[in-house]
């Protein structure tokens, strides 16, 4: 009998905007009918708002490729992502986001494998001291390590810091919390419930989370940008020291203060959030496939033996990604990307007006049954063949202009992140446990990721 990994099940029956409004508060995912996965495009009519879902290659390439410029990131996002990232790349449009493209991509560069591998690698080698904790015969939380290495490399990639573990898990926490209220408000936002009501109904929290995230980030960029203004010079090679090095041609001067924590917010969130999401799911996938865990964990073994990781060998760990890329398709870090349109269009021959909100959904496309055979199972050899893929049926990190920046850390962190794990420990997923999936944000389990570590023998 054929074993699938666990996704919400679809709506039977036709929901009311009221119960709409309860299941998407909690979950876009929640709301998802069978006909969603074989659809060409959906409409969802929302108080004064029409939602439409294009579900085809063409039209999916249309919305953030070749007509990417009419399809802007909505205002919406902006609004339920202000309070953490401010006026960042992720959620502006137009010539802002042209001017502030431009203005970062020298601080791109610093992500390249070469310059930060080793970075990853030591805080790889910490994760490992964390992880003995844990090998205790008990079930444990493996989300929350996940979450807390990557940011760690952020940390250390972008602010030259380690993450300390008190001030780190107060970050996490307040980022789920953030999370969970930021799903709220974007449906409080679609039913026009008023601002007072918002601020009773959670939006406290969630601005009150956000500021905790900024805060931790402030504090070790504040010390940095005052000494450039006091023109001392930054030793570090990280991220950061890229960015305080920035001009601005137009007023030939540097980054104020905010911009600056308004762009590191966001490399933090796109950074390890992504990331921590994609190897929790790739880590249940393992637990729940022995066969496929044995697999990549011999690889690991033949590849990298005892010996410390290289570039090199971690870029031969071929099925190991194949495993990855396979719990990218399953679960995408962001199930849903929404724009809005910016002038009157035709899709599949339906007028639809100006300021319409257009959804691309990875979830649904990558488990359409058109496009994937057996599109539910999980299958790492669908990626021995990857120019077999229908073309644009697969992009858990979006595509065109606006693909996800915090996709080249991902994977790079993740065979290092990936091979440190499965060379130490066999994993067992807790027996009849059922993860909660909600798709905020991010693609995450409320109720976490109950995995055993047994220590394998040298």
């Amino acid at each position: 009998m054929k074993i699938y990994p666990y996704y919400p099940k679809p709506v039977t029956n036709k929901i009311t905007q009221y119960m709409t409004y309860f299941r998407k508060g909690r979950s876009w995912l929640d709301g998802l009918y069978a006909r969603s996965y074989t659809m060409k495009m959906g409409r969802v009519k929302m108080p004064n708002l029409d939602l439409y879902l294009p579900n085809e290659p063409d039209l999916i390439h249309r919305v953030l490729v070749s007509e990417a410029k009419y399809f802007p990131k909505s205002k919406l996002l902006h609004d339920v992502l202000e309070p953490l990232l401010g006026d960042s790349i992720f959620t502006t449009n137009g010539n802002t986001w042209k001017k502030q493209r431009e203005l970062l991509t020298p601080s791109f560069e610093m992500i390249r494998i070469s310059q930060v591998f080793d970075l990853m690698n030591d805080a790889a080698k910490d994760m490992s001291k964390r992880l003995e904790k844990l090998a205790d015969g008990k079930y444990h939380n493996i989300d929350t390590e996940m979450t807390f290495v990557t940011a760690d490399i952020i940390f250390r990639t972008i602010l030259s810091e380690k993450l300390d573990e008190k001030k780190g898990l107060e970050v996490l926490e307040a980022f789920v919390t953030y999370q969970e209220e930021s799903a709220k408000l974007g449906m409080q936002k679609i039913f026009k419930v008023s601002k007072l009501m918002q601020f009773f109904m959670g939006d406290e929290k969630r601005q009150e989370s956000g500021a905790i995230i900024r805060n931790s980030l402030y504090e070790i960029l504040k010390p940095r940008y005052e000494d450039m203004e006091n023109s001392i010079e930054d030793t570090h090679i990280d991220i950061l020291s890229s960015l305080l090095k920035v001009i601005d041609e137009d007023t030939g001067k540097p980054f104020l203060l905010k911009d600056i924590l308004d762009q590191i917010a966001m490399l933090f969130l796109a950074g390890h959030e992504t990331t921590a999401s994609s190897l929790t799911w790739t880590l249940y996938l393992l637990a729940l496939y022995p066969e496929h865990q044995e697999k990549a964990y011999q690889e690991v073994r033949d590849i990298c033996g005892d010996d410390d990781l290289t570039i090199e060998n971690t870029k031969e760990l071929k099925f190991v990604m194949n495993v990855f890329s396979e719990a990218l398709r399953l679960y995408p870090p962001v199930s849903f990307y929404p724009r809005e349109t910016s002038r009157d269009i035709v899709m599949r021959g339906k007028k639809i007006k100006k300021g319409s909100a257009i959804v691309v959904s990875p979830w649904l496309m990558q488990r359409n049954e058109r496009y994937w055979n057996d599109p539910h199972m999980f299958d790492p050899y669908r990626f021995d063949n990857p120019e077999k893929i229908v073309k644009n049926t697969y992009f858990p990190f979006g595509m065109g202009p606006r693909i996800c920046i915090g996709s080249r850390f991902a994977l790079q962190e993740a065979p290092i992140l990936l091979a440190t794990i499965l060379r130490d420990y066999k994993l067992e997923l807790e027996p009849d446990f059922t993860p909660d999936i909600v798709g905020r944000l991010t693609t995450r389990t409320v109720n976490g990721m109950n995995i055993k570590l047994i220590k394998r023998d040298k």
